[in-house]
């Protein structure tokens, strides 16, 4: 089980200290209504990584085949991964939005996927499909503002 929360807890970590100046940035966007205060996203992210590395650990061990589903996962995981390097290194915002939009597409089928075999796991997994939801309304808006 550990293996399956350092994953996820050691993929958001990794992007962290590829996006140094990540507060920096927030903090000088333009941003839309409905904004959280920087300080809540390293929280509400580890949160999320944990849930993930749970509902992978589900899958993982429960007794049906898992490839395509955990495959799936860890493909999503890589563009969220991404995600940051392309919104605040690359600042590209357009671009991250899209790629957003491709991992939210990844998390519902990943979802579908989890389902299908432990039903917890999906359910672990859908807060965040909706911060990811958020992320993107907060995305495109930063875009438009900036």
């Amino acid at each position: 089980m550990i293996y399956a929360l350092i994953i996820p807890l050691a993929a958001g970590a990794f992007s962290s200290v590829l996006t140094p100046d990540s507060s920096e940035i927030f903090n000088m966007l333009n941003k839309p209504p409905l904004s959280p205060p920087g300080w809540l996203f390293p929280v509400v992210w580890t949160v999320l990584y944990i849930f993930m590395g749970l509902a992978s650990f589900l899958v993982y061990t429960s007794d049906k085949y898992t490839k395509p589903a955990l495959t799936l996962y860890c493909t999503q995981l890589f563009l969220n991964f991404m995600w940051s390097i392309i919104f605040f290194n690359l600042q590209m915002y357009l671009a991250a939005f899209f790629w957003l939009f491709l991992m939210w597409f990844l998390i519902i089928i990943t979802i579908v996927l989890f389902y299908e075999i432990c039903k917890p796991a999906a359910y672990l997994m859908i807060p965040y499909l909706v911060w990811v939801t958020y992320a993107g309304y907060l995305n495109l808006a930063i875009y438009m503002l900036n």
